[in-house]
């Protein structure tokens, strides 16, 4: 490591190696390679002078990139392709001639910058299907354990723990549409020359149009792609970036939600995100067991929310067909966005993974709140027995407020049960009501609703991608 300089945290603490490499300047001039080669194939095929021997000199030498006599060449002329295509030349002498032959720069770095972008959001994809398996695993698990549920981060309806993973799991749901909707309509750039007419391969062609369409679909299929846009300028349309961008702010978004649930809940004391033995939580108070994990999470996730905004300016601020404002900018935010949330489902599938859950915790919590939930069945179960639902209800009313004070002002347990007990209007003992506070009986049908939403909803997801399963992530710091 350089201590006497910059180092972005997004390699050196967050983002994992795999992720790290496909934004590496190897895989970028590897790419490049991959495209010469594939633009001299496919001129080749459709009647170039281009030999079979020039194009195999080309391959030969497809992956080891002479770095240093392109970064001297860069020196010189100021050009980073034109830098690369000398070195190329220089280790393919026969091939020299032809190597980018009709492209432009773009031909190399917008297609590159497809094909990176693609293969990132496959690994973005391949995790959130492993956060996405591990949290079903947990939602199933504790699909019956009662807990109390929050409206306003107030007393509500009590659900299940698994019912409430349900709600993370369903945004990631809708996070993975959204990748494998922008995942299906990636396309390149193809080979659209200086202003995006073609018009430099149509006089390689000879004025052949069919010829000229051809060039790009035979390199989408050396590739790899489905195809090229229809149309551009000298650059694909940077929406393309912006589309990119707002997916992973998505998943952003759900990362954020559920790590501000776990660090509530770990106030609570009801929940826990892992804490390794030799963990320190503060510097100052040793007791201290600090959601770490979580908080990072959500500070990656504010992070990639705000980069969204940079493909927008991009995209919106591009002159006709083209101009070089967006460079800068590209190298900064596609690759850091990428690399953040690369973090962020790291973070995530580690933090489902060793989540610790404490249910004498949430069962005392809920039991202190039950009471108040339950005076609505209380109140039915007396007017069955021939009570007035209208006194009865202002009667409950009173008795709840009392209790409530009991427990704000005066510091007491919740005593609401024993003030309904002594009161005979409600004609029903301590013991009666008490066997109305089992708290299964208040979930409703949340055990039934993570069974469903797990049977429906995610195991037909997990069986689709069962190839990319079992990742674990390793936390660093």
């Amino acid at each position: 490591m350089l201590y006497d300089r910059y180092q972005s945290p997004l390699s050196e603490r967050y983002a994992s190696r795999e992720m790290q490499y496909i934004f590496s300047p190897d895989k970028k001039f590897r790419t490049w390679r991959r495209l010469w080669i594939a633009l001299a194939e496919a001129e080749h095929e459709l009647g170039l002078p281009i030999t079979r021997e020039q194009i195999e000199e080309l391959k030969a030498h497809q992956d080891d990139i002479n770095y240093e006599v392109a970064k001297q060449r860069e020196k010189e002329v100021r050009h980073d392709v034109m830098s690369h295509v000398y070195a190329y030349g220089v280790q393919c002498p026969n091939a020299r001639g032809i190597i980018h032959l009709g492209a432009t720069s773009c031909y190399v770095g917008d297609n590159t910058d497809i094909i990176i972008m693609t293969e990132a959001l496959r690994l973005v994809r391949k995790k959130l299907i492993n956060v996405i398996h591990e949290l079903a695993s947990f939602a199933d698990q504790y699909k019956a354990q009662p807990t109390l549920a929050f409206t306003h981060f107030q007393p509500a309806q009590p659900t299940t723990v698994g019912k409430r993973a349900t709600l993370w799991l369903q945004d990631l749901t809708l996070d993975l549409e959204d990748v494998d909707y922008v995942l299906g309509t990636m396309k390149l750039l193809g080979s659209k020359g200086t202003t995006g007419t073609q018009a430099s391969f149509l006089e390689l062609f000879d004025g052949d149009h069919e010829k000229v369409k051809l060039v790009d679909k035979k390199i989408a299929e050396k590739i790899g792609f489905d195809g090229c846009y229809a149309v551009s300028g000298q650059t694909y349309s940077r929406k393309v970036d912006s589309r990119v961008l707002n997916v992973l702010a998505g998943i952003a978004q759900s990362a954020h939600k559920f790590s501000n649930d776990i660090r509530l809940l770990q106030h609570l004391k009801e929940v826990e995100e892992p804490f390794e033995k030799s963990q320190i939580g503060s510097s100052a108070m040793a007791y201290k067991r600090n959601p770490m994990r979580s908080e990072r999470m959500a500070s990656l996730a504010n992070y990639v929310m705000a980069d969204a905004m940079n493909p927008m300016l991009v995209a919106s601020t591009q002159w006709f067909e083209r101009t070089l404002d967006d460079s800068a900018n590209k190298r900064l935010s596609v690759p850091e966005g990428f690399l953040a949330v690369d973090g962020i489902l790291d973070l995530y599938l580690n933090v489902v993974d060793g989540l610790v859950v404490y249910p004498k915790v949430i069962e005392k919590r809920l039991k202190s709140e039950l009471p108040f939930m339950a005076t609505e069945n209380i109140m039915m179960d007396a007017v069955k027995a021939g009570g007035d639902r209208q006194e009865l209800h202002e009667k409950i009313r009173t008795l709840s407020m009392e209790a409530g004070r009991n427990v704000k002002v005066n510091g007491l347990e919740n005593n609401l049960l024993e003030l309904i007990a002594a009161d005979p209007a409600f004609n029903m003992s301590l013991e009666e009501l008490k066997k109305t506070m089992e708290p299964a009986g208040y979930v409703g049908r949340a055990p039934e609703q993570v069974e469903e939403f797990l049977a429906e909803v995610i195991r037909p997801i997990l069986e689709e991608n069962r190839e990319l399963l079992g990742i674990k992530a390793e936390i660093n710091v």
